[in-house]
């Protein structure tokens, strides 16, 4: 009985003790620090975005970008995203590559365009990207890999080659295994919810995979690694759920845009 009554006068002692400890952390300080990463955010966005703007060839064919930003429209549309947070980038170059920027900033080469043999699959990894940015997978890689007393001192000018750093950080390295699976499977949501149908984006994964050669110089597989063993689950995934699908864009809207995109090479 003693043994009992000492232990629970140690919980009650607990108790208070985390108790006070609650009470006396400066709430303001901790509202205040997630203001200020938010205002790193953007600037670190803005940014970066800038680097990019001024070292690659922005895509600037309305018929080419509005293609695009139809599939971003629409699956931000079906699935309660605030499409104005979304910044839309589409780059001419050849990498297979897309990746997400803080503050809301979504790159696609046009690479990954001419790469995917259907509106389908580009869909699939364009809902990967944006999972990661609704999942606020961004900022967690960055506070992670680089630091976030690092990256304020970027935003504010210092850091000298952190910009650089950070840019190879998002587009050349990937997520934990735990966030890719995590985007994959929310991509797969985000596609049945807005009508997609969501087996292409695993077929894309699969038949790149399967191909070394090719998957050599596709950027975004070789910083995405498994991808045979990816494109399995998400088919296996899709295949559970009871979903429609409706026409993304026509074969012939589908045809002229990868002709845009090599007629302006």
């Amino acid at each position: 009985m003693g043994r009992v009554f000492l232990h629970g006068m140690l919980l009650v002692a607990l108790f208070f003790g985390v108790y006070g400890t609650l009470r006396k952390l400066d709430w303001l300080t901790v509202f205040e620090v997630n203001k200020n990463l938010g205002k790193t955010e953007k600037k670190l966005g803005d940014l970066l975005w800038k680097m990019f703007r001024e070292s690659d060839e922005v895509v600037s064919n309305p018929k080419v970008v509005n293609r695009i930003d139809s599939i971003v429209t629409r699956i931000c549309e079906h699935n309660e995203m605030a499409k104005d947070k979304i910044k839309l980038h589409v780059l001419e170059k050849e990498e297979v590559n897309a990746f997400a920027l803080p503050d809301g900033h979504l790159v696609v080469y046009s690479g990954l365009i001419a790469a995917s043999e259907s509106p389908e699959e580009l869909a699939g990894v364009i809902g990967h990207e944006l999972a990661h940015i609704q999942l606020d997978h961004v900022m967690k890689k960055l506070v992670k890999e680089v630091g976030l007393s690092v990256l304020i001192s970027a935003t504010a000018g210092g850091g000298g080659e952190v910009p650089g750093k950070i840019v190879r950080t998002l587009s050349s390295s990937a997520f934990d295994r735990k966030q890719e699976r995590e985007a994959d499977l929310h991509a797969v949501d985000y596609l049945i919810a807005a009508k997609i149908d969501p087996v292409p984006f695993g077929e894309f994964l699969y038949r790149i995979g399967g191909d070394a050669e090719t998957a050599s110089y596709l950027s975004w597989l070789s910083t995405h690694p498994d991808s045979r063993e990816r494109g399995e689950y998400i088919v296996e995934y899709a295949g559970e759920q009871s979903f429609e699908s409706e026409q993304l864009l026509s074969p012939l809207s589908w045809t002229e845009l990868k002709s845009l995109l090599h007629n302006d090479r």
